[in-house]
């Protein structure tokens, strides 16, 4: 099982995961020793506070504010963490529309929450796609991808 894989199924919830697209790393050997490559970037499973400082310094996004300023527009992000489809695909059809980056965290069930809360595990993503726009989606850990 890859790091990124147990991050997903809900092992490593001290962790977080987060997905460079290509054209948003200038130098990706030098992510080799930490990196899982994946067909159109990298992705990285780091521990908390160590992976939130690496994301804010290979981006230039605060983790927290992208969740801040994401939290409020619903998205999809594909379980895997390195891509979905951009809520203004339609609106603004004229601008690219790839995931240039996600970021992501797991929380802990809380059945006192109740909701999807307390079915498991929640995973957080983050996204920022190409066109600049910001979005989310929170799922339960190691569920399956959703039936259209």
């Amino acid at each position: 099982m890859t790091d990124r894989e147990a991050f997903l199924a809900g092992n490593r919830p001290d962790d977080v995961a987060f997905f460079l697209h290509d054209d948003a790393v200038s130098n990706p050997e030098a992510l080799d020793e930490y990196a899982e490559s994946v067909a159109n970037g990298l992705v990285l499973v780091l521990p908390g506070e160590k992976g939130a400082s690496a994301f804010q310094s290979t981006t230039g996004i605060d983790p927290m504010a992208l969740a801040q300023a994401a939290m409020d527009t619903p998205g999809e992000i594909d379980r895997d963490l390195v891509s979905g489809t951009c809520p203004m695909v339609d609106e603004r059809p004229e601008n690219e529309h790839h995931v240039r980056f996600v970021f992501a965290f797991a929380e802990a069930q809380n059945e006192e929450v109740g909701g999807i809360y307390a079915e498991g595990d929640i995973i957080h993503a983050y996204a920022v796609c190409a066109c600049g726009e910001r979005y989310s989606e929170k799922w339960v850990a190691d569920a399956p991808e959703k039936s259209e």
